[in-house]
């Protein structure tokens, strides 16, 4: 991939050819950290105070000091004009600074760097697998957007190498959970569903929305634990995320679905841009 030209660390715009993070920072060594990736378009990050939110609740619940809002939304925008970009894909991420070799912490400040890159495109459909691992839904990191994605990066090479473009977990309970970067969403008798917070899933902020947008909207939603299984026998079902907004998809495992067909997921795209539109931070 082409690096951007500048990057925000620590308070100031660097030259990224140039940025430098300390071998010693706990983020790098054991991925003691949290962060946030929204999407810019027309030059205004998009949902910026819901992702804060989240990105404070991560802090609080990892004991690392995160940054006012002043901050935060600063930070962005002055990386976004570094590198002459209006629309983007913007990554925010707080670590907890310099520490020992292991899990004990130091006592250094966090370290926080903003970094982003052009949007990148998403087919109008994807496909899924379900992968062998688990969410810990006991886990100390579930529901935290934590910088430990080891799991992640395992799944979804596991899905790529089987030809999909996304991966699915289940719980320890044999619940339907999440995506490696997605909340998922399935439709059965014109029902849309999704798994509780309490399936050990990430409050995905497109969630949060496409929840809102079906109450406005009037579409039938409920928040409820599901077996895996259930991906064998809905009728439709779709990812969402703060990059992909609501996405189809065209099959799961080796299941076809009906992808952009599917008249209740794409009702329910409709209505989650109805919802926003207009709208920088809804």
């Amino acid at each position: 991939m082409k690096l951007p030209s500048h990057t925000w660390i620590n308070g100031r715009i660097v030259s990224t050819a140039e940025a430098r993070i300390s071998p010693f920072d706990h983020g790098f060594l054991v991925g003691d950290g949290v962060f946030e990736t929204l999407v810019a378009r027309h030059g205004r990050p998009f949902t910026p105070t819901r992702h804060w939110r989240r990105l404070v609740a991560s802090c609080s619940a990892m004991n690392i000091t995160a940054p006012e809002y002043d901050v935060y939304l600063q930070a962005m925008l002055e990386t976004m004009q570094a590198n002459g970009l209006a629309d983007a894909r913007i990554r925010v991420t707080l670590t907890s600074g310099d520490g020992p070799l292991g899990s004990d912490r130091g006592e250094a400040p966090a370290t926080m760097t903003v970094a982003v890159t052009p949007l990148k495109p998403w087919p109008p459909t994807e496909t899924v697998m379900v992968v062998p691992w688990t969410r810990n839904e006991r886990s100390a990191l579930a529901g935290i957007k934590s910088t430990s994605y080891g799991d992640n990066v395992r799944a979804l090479a596991l899905a790529h190498e089987q030809g999909a473009g996304e991966a699915i977990f289940a719980n320890t309970r044999d619940e339907l959970c999440e995506g490696t970067g997605t909340n998922i969403f399935i439709v059965t008798a014109g029902v849309v569903k999704t798994p509780p917070l309490s399936s050990g899933c990430l409050a995905g902020v497109t969630r949060a929305l496409v929840l809102e947008a079906c109450a406005v909207a009037g579409i039938a939603v409920e928040e409820t634990a599901l077996p895996i299984a259930v991906l064998q026998s809905c009728d439709e079902a779709f990812l969402t995320s703060s990059t992909r907004d609501v996405h189809p998809l065209a099959r799961i495992d080796q299941r076809d679905m009906p992808g952009v067909a599917g008249a209740v997921t794409m009702r329910v795209a409709q209505a989650f841009q109805d919802f926003v539109a207009g709208r920088d931070d809804p």
